[in-house]
């Protein structure tokens, strides 16, 4: 089957880029084997962004290709190295572009040059643990995942943005008309629904430059879908005002003008909401003989309608400026009224904030169900393969007062406590004030590791204390227990290797010291004995030598 040229209603199915899963990690380096958390963020996925852009006519693109997905945001590394964000996928599409659900909710209403709207948001990556360390909190071990894209279906509908309409049945001169006051070729044949889809036309009429839009033949029952004019009289919703085409040279049976426009003005208001548009009605094709008797007799009834009415023809351009000027009398008048400034004062009240931020309902099963934005992202978040990262979950519900809330109400220990809605419901028992892993043995999301001060930190700390005390006399000063005194026995103090071989070489130099000295004593004692004439006892001197 051939894929249409002109495209005004799709259905996109549009998916954002999943978060990155932050990192948990521990900075290593010689000699600091505890050197902290330095696990980098997940980076945060990309989202789906529709924008206008002018270039664009038609939805052709979304009808070939109707699914789209952003990329994934990276996940952190260790290092303090964030993920890398996911890139944002731009949909461009035309100006006049409204965005609902499948149910008809509408969403965006993108109108005017840059205007956009955040389809698919892309999910938001997770915290690496050393965003989440704190002072009570030093070494997590865990790290938070990131949140999953947003994904919905959306329909993109096309409403021609123009300011003025032309409406009225197959083969009224619509066409003909747009070609004759524009510089807009559409296609033009003598056979009904020549035109498939909306032209547009700029018309210049004096200082004032508009648009002209040619809907498709309309027919009785356009409505309710007979014909094309279903698919389009939502082109017409946003023109400012509407001018009827009719065709006074038909030589169908049952066709006048009166009719005509009876017929078209029925199916605008089955459509709804064009009832505060301006008409005018012009009457085509006077140049042929009968058509410009018919006009004549017409024009009187339409006129105490309260229409303007104008005579043309689109083959002689008769009536053609006159039409022009009235339209765009029309179109200034609305620009005037849309431009004018409001001088109302607007009161803004802010809501209230700080109220419950989320809702706990027992089920018919006995369970008690938590409904909330921040419970249900928290749970998203959670590694529940982590004992620490469950027990981390558990003191932010408890932070939130889902635990107090739940006593309140009622809940014993034990019972089902179900977090979310649907499928990604999570189910815990209530076990209120229960540390989470049993083989952490410290308060959750710490290490008592870098509590304890290592054996080499925690000697200089004694040995601080050991000279403070004997400086302010608590202690007595040992005799002969010093590392670098007479006496020193290993055994006596508690040193490591290292102290105990500089405490050994110090006694070492010491002894040696006092043997000098020793040596320079007896050598002056036996001068002096010399000097006096005294007899020296040479044998006795050298046995006290070789001792």
């Amino acid at each position: 089957m051939a894929i249409p040229s002109f495209v005004d209603r799709v259905t996109v199915h549009v998916t954002g880029g999943n978060g990155g899963n932050g990192c948990a990690s521990v900075h290593r380096e010689k000699f600091k084997p505890l050197g902290g958390p330095d696990g980098g963020n997940g980076g945060d996925g990309g989202s789906i962004i529709l924008r206008v852009d002018p270039d664009l006519t038609t939805l052709v693109d979304y009808h070939r290709s109707a699914h789209r997905s952003a990329t994934n945001g990276a996940q952190g590394k260790g290092d303090h190295q964030a993920g890398s964000k996911g890139g944002d996928i731009v949909l461009p599409v035309p100006d006049g572009t409204v965005v609902s659900t499948p149910e008809g909710e509408v969403l965006a209403d993108l109108v005017g040059l840059g205007a956009e709207f955040v389809a698919a948001q892309g999910g938001k990556g997770g915290l690496g643990n050393a965003a989440l360390a704190s002072s009570s909190r030093k070494a997590p071990g865990f790290a938070l995942l990131g949140e999953d894209g947003e994904e919905r279906t959306v329909v993109l509908e096309l409403k021609v943005v123009a300011d003025i309409g032309l409406v009225g049945f197959p083969s009224a001169g619509k066409s003909s008309l747009v070609a004759s006051i524009s510089r807009a070729r559409p296609k033009i044949a003598d056979y009904p629904f020549t035109t498939l889809i909306p032209n547009l036309g700029v018309v210049v009429a004096g200082e004032t430059s508009f648009t002209v839009a040619d809907v498709p033949g309309l027919i009785e029952g356009a409505s309710e879908g007979r014909g094309l004019g279903h698919d389009f009289l939502r082109h017409v919703e946003r023109c400012a005002a509407l001018v009827h085409v009719i065709d006074c040279a038909t030589y169908e049976p049952g066709r006048d003008p009166l009719t005509d426009l009876d017929t078209i003005e029925a199916e605008l208001k089955a459509h709804g909401g064009l009832e505060d548009r301006p008409r005018l009605v012009a009457l085509n094709k006077v140049d042929v003989p009968d058509a410009k008797e018919i006009a004549e007799m017409v024009t009187a009834e339409l006129e105490q309608r309260g229409l303007k009415v104008f005579s043309i023809s689109t083959a002689s351009h008769e009536g053609l400026d006159g039409l022009k000027f009235a339209m765009a009398e029309l179109v200034a008048k609305r620009r005037a009224e849309a431009e004018k400034p409001d001088n109302t004062r607007i009161i803004i009240r802010p809501q209230a904030t700080g109220g419950s931020e989320f809702k706990v309902r027992k089920t018919p099963e006995g369970g008690w169900l938590i409904q909330g934005e921040k419970p249900e992202r928290w749970v998203r978040q959670t590694d529940f393969g982590n004992a620490e990262a469950t027990g981390y979950l558990a003191d932010r519900l408890n932070r939130l007062g889902v635990e107090r809330e739940l006593l309140e109400l009622g809940a014993m220990e034990g019972d089902d406590v179900i977090i979310g809605d649907g499928p990604n419901a999570v189910v815990f028992d209530f076990a209120p004030e229960v540390q989470a892993g049993a083989e952490i043995l410290a308060r959750r999301g710490e290490d008592h590791r870098l509590e304890e001060d290592r054996p080499a930190a925690q000697r200089r700390k004694d040995k601080d204390e050991k000279y403070h005390a004997l400086r302010s006399g608590e202690i007595e000063r040992p005799v002969d227990l010093s590392e670098y005194g007479r006496g020193w026995i290993a055994d006596e103090v508690d040193l490591s290797p290292a102290e105990a071989k500089a405490a050994q070489k110090a006694a070492e130099r010491l002894a040696r010291k006092e043997a000098r000295e020793l040596e320079a004593a007896r050598e002056l004692e036996a001068e002096r004995l010399f000097r006096a004439g005294q007899d020296i006892d040479i044998e006795a001197e050298s046995s006290n030598q070789d001792a």
